[in-house]
């Protein structure tokens, strides 16, 4: 079985962040997403992946290459414009299956490129086959759902979907599915569709049995914002030990005070900077005496800025 990592999306909710690299290229700890994504697939004994790319894809590609690194056969998916997630996965069609409409050739995996969690694959692969439906989603029991959109499912079967603060039991999707090459083979190629707020409620009215749901007992750690961001990295280092600041060109003054800080790669912190619990991307040269506290710091390059964002001796920064 092959399985395709969607990495192409814009990553808005964890701007500025992601005006430096894709969101599954961010380092979580020090490790990228996509390089843990991979690493996590191959363990499960599925190395033959498709990344799909289209916001910062160079971003991605320079980290994982052909995937020989890390144990992978790593293929692309080019988006343009960005095709969604079930465009997406349309495009990227022809390089996950060979089989199209046999059972053992036309079923492949999706796995968000922002998903960090575990979970048995090929317990995954035995629901989805045994079930025959087309896609089966793995739920965790909603931990939010003031903060996450849900999942309703009655006797194992996706029912419908909700929106966050929606009163009715719910489930929350965790990034991973398995899913027939059916799903998604009548859509247009190139055309955008998305697949909770479009393709998946057709294919449930077509089908009640259409869109299973695996419900598992799996960690679950977000990376939606940039405070989501900061405390799952902030959290993996104390379990696996602190790698938060990184060792690719950077500087830091004796100086300097940093707490809690994730620094990225050709960062210089000059003398008397503070720093606390704060986000420093590539690329960023923090002026002598700079003082932040949950901030994100960027450099300013023109980009566009929002309005919870602001520009300062050169950096795009936002509170968080």
């Amino acid at each position: 079985m092959r399985a395709l990592i969607l990495a192409a999306g814009l990553g808005t909710r964890l701007r500025p962040l992601t005006s430096v690299r894709a969101k599954a290229a961010v380092p979580v700890n020090g490790i990228p997403l996509i390089s843990r994504v991979v690493s996590w697939l191959v363990s499960e004994g599925i190395p033959d992946l498709v990344i799909n790319l289209h916001h910062q894809p160079a971003s991605i590609a320079r980290l994982v290459g052909d995937g020989a690194g890390l144990g992978a056969r790593v293929r692309y998916s080019w988006e343009h414009p960005v095709l969604g997630s079930a465009g997406g996965p349309r495009r990227a069609l022809p390089l996950l299956v060979e089989r199209p409409g046999l059972a053992d050739g036309d079923t492949f995996l999706m796995v968000n490129g922002d998903t960090l969690t575990r979970l048995s694959l090929r317990t995954l692969a035995d629901v989805h086959r045994e079930s025959r439906a087309l896609v089966t989603m793995a739920l965790i029991p909603n931990p939010r759902p003031d903060v996450y959109g849900g999942v309703v499912i009655a006797d194992g079967w996706v029912r419908g979907f909700t929106r966050p603060g929606a009163g009715e039991r719910s489930y929350h999707f965790i990034g991973v599915q398995a899913a027939r090459a059916g799903a998604f083979a009548a859509l247009e190629d190139g055309i955008p569709a998305e697949s909770v707020m479009g393709l998946y409620p057709r294919l449930m009215a077509e089908d009640p049995r259409a869109i299973r749901g695996h419900v598992v007992e799996a960690p679950f750690d977000d990376i939606g914002t940039p405070a989501d961001y900061l405390q799952t990295s902030v959290g993996l280092a104390a379990s696996e030990g602190d790698q938060l600041i990184s060792r690719q060109d950077v500087t830091v003054h004796p100086s300097a005070s940093l707490r809690l800080t994730a620094v990225w790669d050709g960062v210089t912190v000059a003398d008397g900077c503070v720093l606390e619990e704060s986000i420093v991307c590539d690329g960023v040269s923090l002026p002598a005496g700079s003082r932040y506290r949950r901030t994100a710091i960027v450099p300013f390059r023109g980009q566009p800025v929002r309005a919870d964002e602001r520009v300062e001796s050169g950096l795009l920064l936002r509170s968080f």
